[in-house]
């Protein structure tokens, strides 16, 4: 996470009633949710491999999040995803200025996932209000299968990009459009060296 966790908890004051995390990839981020005391949490990791080493993670911190081997979208069904062997980076979305930007990673494996719309998957009556999603690109086909579940989130962290990073990415302009239809905006943002790609925080008007 470019943008520190612990420092956003405190800078705005934030009370996380439940987590929703898209692309848990190993459960890097567990640790920061256990020491938050953040246990209500279900994590989404398409990839099997990484899935695996996030259950062993998740059980290593004792942390009792829902874990589901599916990726999002906006759609129901199965789809295609790219992978270098480690699992490091996977997407649905072919990689383009990644390859120039890292040229270390391999995209040599075609993964078959299951894939499946977030309000599918959440209850309406959830009581989840943070959404972490790290989905190389994804994100705003994420958000268009979550619709219902985005009317009791308060705070979104994601991944966001202002260059094709992936073939067709959402553009972060795109998901501030997006966001503010449900009333929350950007209040802070993080970007990697290259300024192609960062993290972006937004929060639900009204509890700035």
């Amino acid at each position: 996470m470019l943008l520190s966790f612990n420092s956003l908890i405190k800078k705005y004051n934030i009370n996380i009633t439940g987590v929703i995390h898209v692309g848990g990839h190993i459960g890097d981020e567990l640790h920061e949710y256990k020491t938050n005391g953040v246990e209500n949490i279900i994590i989404f990791e398409p990839q099997l491999h990484c899935f695996e080493k996030l259950s062993a993670k998740a059980k290593e911190v004792e942390l009792p999040a829902k874990l589901v081997n599916k990726a999002l979208g906006n759609k129901n069904g199965r789809i295609e995803m790219i992978s270098d062997p480690t699992g490091l980076c996977g997407s649905i979305l072919k990689p383009k200025l990644h390859l120039e930007l890292s040229p270390d990673v391999i995209f040599s494996e075609t993964l078959d996932v299951e894939i499946s719309r977030l309000d599918a998957e959440i209850p309406k009556n959830h009581t989840y209000n943070f959404l972490n999603m790290d989905t190389q690109g994804y994100e705003l086909e994420v958000l268009k299968g979550g619709i219902k579940t985005l009317e009791k989130i308060d705070y979104v962290y994601t991944e966001v990009n202002q260059a094709e990073v992936y073939e067709n990415n959402a553009m972060i302009d795109e998901l501030d459009e997006f966001l503010l239809d449900y009333n929350i905006e950007r209040v802070d943002t993080g970007w990697h060296g290259s300024q192609t790609w960062g993290d972006a925080f937004y929060i639900k008007r009204g509890l700035i």
